[in-house]
């Protein structure tokens, strides 16, 4: 799968906020988007002079923003989509909320990596056990019940141990129970909308694959 591998604060300054794709240093360092709230590039900031933005563009920038948070490419991006809307209530929120069932979003939800980049890399290594067994897709789905380790060799991983001691991680999400000694999660439960703490307009989303 194809990945972006340049500059991740050029894409911040792009959608115009924080996406913290840097990990923790998104939250010690002044990061470029503070000093320059505008796109990169030398029209960069022309573009903000310009007249309203159409409404194609908004949705535009909302499924954008979204599929870099996450960093996942257009097309799983479209395919998880159409699973969205096939399963029963809001499709916006079934998007989301797939998305945060990933297992690399899970690891990182848990502070065992300072960003999902981070995390993707720690299970693509085959460092994560999942119900005792290795996995090695990010893209696994985590189901409320299972449990999710890392393996016995692993545990002092220095990325594991940055994470978990810095000051300004993220906050605890409740449908996961984790045991930082152990290095040791469990689903409690499937995530609602109201506990994914993400500031997007999903239903730009959904109206944009809707056309």
């Amino acid at each position: 799968m194809a990945r972006y591998t340049g500059p991740v604060c050029k894409l911040c300054r792009r959608e115009g906020q924080k996406l913290f794709l840097k990990g923790t240093k998104c939250y010690t360092e002044k990061c470029p988007i503070e000093r320059r709230n505008y796109a990169p590039g030398q029209h960069g900031l022309t573009q903000v002079r310009r007249r309203k933005t159409s409404e194609y563009a908004q949705q535009l920038r909302e499924k954008q923003k979204v599929k870099r948070i996450y960093g996942v490419s257009e097309k799983y991006f479209r395919t998880m989509f159409v699973r969205a809307a096939k399963q029963a209530g809001v499709t916006g929120e079934n998007l989301l909320i797939g998305l945060e069932l990933r297992l690399d979003n899970v690891l990182y939800r848990m502070n065992f990596a300072s960003s999902r980049k981070q995390a993707r890399q720690i299970v693509r290594h085959r460092h994560v056990l999942v119900n005792g067994e290795r996995v090695d897709i990010p893209s696994y789905q985590v189901s409320p019940g299972d449990e999710v380790r890392l393996h016995e060799g692993s545990k002092d991983l220095l990325p594991v141990q940055v994470s978990l001691e810095s000051k300004t991680r993220p906050s605890a999400v409740r449908w996961l129970a984790v045991d930082e000694g152990t290095r040791a999660g469990r689903m409690l439960e499937r995530p609602t909308r109201a506990d994914i703490p993400l500031a997007v307009q999903e239903q730009l989303i959904v109206e944009l694959y809707s056309k």
